[in-house]
């Protein structure tokens, strides 16, 4: 009920719910799982210091009991990387982004699609920052994965040839730019229903 209360935007009841079953919580991996509820539900709402109260309680709990590169652990990392990313706290993001991709490098084949999204969400943060050089190495490190682990059509894919183009373009490389960009909407064109919005964002570059 809780999560039906979120998806449709009423937050205050959906927070009044998950109070109500945090407080008759039996378990630890119930405690956990409601704090992460309450910090997606934060984060949406735009209340980012409390997303991040609550995915630190969360991790917490996860730390004292699940091994320390448990996927899970992982996933709080990421999420807690993105909430510091929209504060604008590019340092802190980028801490808890490398924290995340520390556990997926021990934990998963090298050639994982979580690890393209690691060094993405990376890549994102030095694109912010206007660090081009590091977007554009964590940006291929992620195409590369992609590549191997991804049908030829994959909108990941079409993704990761976009954030190049992006990052091309902010370092004055046009040609470079247009080459990724007619790369992304190619695949676009292929894998997504011709009146899909993602298939006009490759047309304001090219």
């Amino acid at each position: 009920m809780g999560q039906l209360m979120f998806k449709v935007g009423h937050f205050d009841q959906a927070e009044e719910l998950y109070n109500e079953l945090l407080n008759g919580a039996s378990t630890n991996s119930n405690r956990a799982f409601i704090y992460h509820m309450l910090a997606i539900m934060k984060n949406r709402q735009g209340k980012y210091p409390e997303a991040i109260e609550f995915y630190e309680k969360s991790l917490e709990i996860g730390r004292k009991t699940l091994p320390e590169d448990d996927a899970s652990l992982a996933s709080t990392y990421s999420n807690i990387g993105q909430v510091y990313k929209n504060m604008g706290e590019y340092s802190k993001a980028l801490e808890f982004y490398e924290k995340s991709l520390k556990i997926k490098e021990i934990s998963l084949p090298p050639t994982h699609p979580e690890l393209a999204s690691s060094y993405t969400n990376i890549g994102g943060v030095y694109d912010t920052m206007g660090e081009y050089s590091k977007a554009l190495e964590y940006y291929e490190k992620s195409l590369k994965i992609r590549e191997i682990s991804l049908p030829p059509t994959h909108p990941d894919l079409a993704t990761s040839y976009n954030n190049i183009g992006v990052v091309y373009y902010n370092m004055g490389d046009c040609t470079k730019a247009l080459e990724s960009h007619e790369k992304s909407l190619k695949i676009r064109e292929i894998s997504l229903p011709p009146n899909h919005p993602d298939l006009a964002y490759p047309y304001n570059w090219l």
